[in-house]
């Protein structure tokens, strides 16, 4: 039978290093597992005396009690079962479990069906002797690749509860900002909505009824109301070729905005626009300063941090400033003296980030960062939907102001060219 050496933690945290006899590897890293050891490494030395197929080994027993789920087919999954897996996963490791054991639980008591079908996929690496963050790994669209670092650096140093606790607390944050902003773009569209509900409602069905109306009593309409039957008239005859025009631009700009030139030149003009650059820029540093947060409290160096950090900016131009910002931190220049150049952080927010530089508490003050970030953002969201709302508002009433207008006018100019 194979013979492993094997490197492996215990729930106490203890190191334990020594040999096994298994039918396979994936047997050997189920057997660690039902030991309560997390495999840090398992190494295949050797065989022994092959075993005969009639006869089942002690060790062959005990892995029956703990078979995996079935296997599934290849399967995609969202990024958005990573927060409930971490939150499912801490729960267990702080109840005193293994890693791989309570996978394997999960796998098997989860109900809904793509967080199982996740934890199954997951426990079928895991017991082919991977460790956890190289399962998470292999599987593609989920974990973001910081994350998989800091598990890899909690099995490392055993303390794989304390990273998920942080991580969860992270993507807690972004989630809670994601709907955030969502809630506050409901209303602004729904408003939008009312209004373009109104003005076709005019358009499509009063306007053309009160137009063969002043035809048939004669008359010469005022400006106002040949204004509105007249855009009336061109929505009617050109609306189609107008909306299959705005489709097809859409779709060329989006597939322009998908090429490296297009990213490039979007990503730069949106930082222009007033509030949009703003929102942006602060949207940045709230993501920059939480996640390099995480990273140098988990013991990632300065150096690999910025690195998986700057990956996570979403906007083209702003992640070359950070990079080249990264790049000074590298040559030896002082990380706030770095960020000061990129011209995105106010002077007193890269004084509280050297005071934190200097004083040994960079992670700290790098979440005070986030959190003043945070509370900026929510103001601006707030401000930003009351704009709109209010200035859709206004165009609505505006234009109905303006319908009513064009048919009282007709009506008192009709009225008046009868004579009694």
């Amino acid at each position: 039978m194979p013979r492993f050496t094997y490197t492996a933690r215990s729930a106490n945290g203890k190191t334990v290093e020594a040999t096994l006899e298994a039918p396979s590897r994936k047997d050997a890293a189920r057997l660690l597992a039902a030991r309560g050891l997390q495999t840090v490494r398992l190494m295949e030395t050797g065989g022994g005396p092959a075993a005969t197929p009639t006869k089942k080994s002690a060790g062959a027993s005990l892995l029956e009690d703990f078979a995996p789920a079935p296997k599934t087919g290849p399967a995609s999954f969202s990024s958005d079962l990573q927060l409930p897996f971490l939150q499912s996963l801490s729960d267990l490791i702080g109840a005193g479990m293994p890693a791989g054991e309570a996978v394997r639980l999960l796998s098997t008591r989860l109900q809904e069906p793509q967080l199982r079908a996740l934890c199954i996929a997951l426990w079928e690496r895991l017991s082919e002797g991977l460790p956890l963050s190289h399962a998470m790994e292999s599987v593609p669209g989920v974990f973001a690749t910081h994350a998989i670092n800091l598990v890899a650096a909690g099995e490392a140093t055993g303390n794989l509860r304390e990273v998920l606790t942080r991580l969860i607390d992270h993507y807690t944050a972004q989630r809670e900002m994601r709907r955030l902003i969502t809630a506050a773009m409901a209303y602004p569209v729904f408003i939008c909505v009312v209004a373009i509900g109104v003005i076709l409602f005019f358009i499509f069905f009063l306007l053309p009824r009160l137009q063969t109306l002043l035809s048939s009593l004669g008359g010469k309409m005022p400006w106002a109301t040949r204004a509105l039957v007249g855009l009336s008239d061109f929505i009617l005859h050109y609306g189609i070729i107008v909306a299959v025009g705005i489709v097809l631009g859409a779709v060329f700009f989006w597939r322009w905005r998908k090429t490296q030139r297009g990213r490039d030149a979007t990503d730069e003009a949106v930082l222009k626009f007033p509030f949009a650059g703003r929102f942006v820029i602060a949207s940045t540093v709230h993501n920059f300063s939480s996640t390099l947060a995480v990273l140098l409290e988990n013991g990632v160096t300065t150096a690999e941090a910025l690195r998986m950090t700057e990956r996570t900016i979403a906007n083209r131009s702003l992640q070359r400033a950070f990079s080249e910002a990264t790049g000074r931190v590298l040559e030896g220049e002082a990380l706030s003296q770095s960020l000061a150049k990129t011209n995105c952080f106010p002077p007193l927010v890269i004084d509280r980030l050297a005071v934190g530089e200097s004083t040994g508490q960079l992670a700290p003050s790098l979440r005070s960062i986030a959190g003043s970030y945070q509370d900026e953002l929510r103001r601006q969201i707030k401000m930003f939907t009351q704009v709109i709302s209010s200035g859709v508002l206004l165009f609505a009433f505006s234009f109905v102001a303006f319908i009513a207008y064009a048919i009282v006018s007709a009506v008192f100019q009709v009225s008046a060219s009868f004579k009694f």
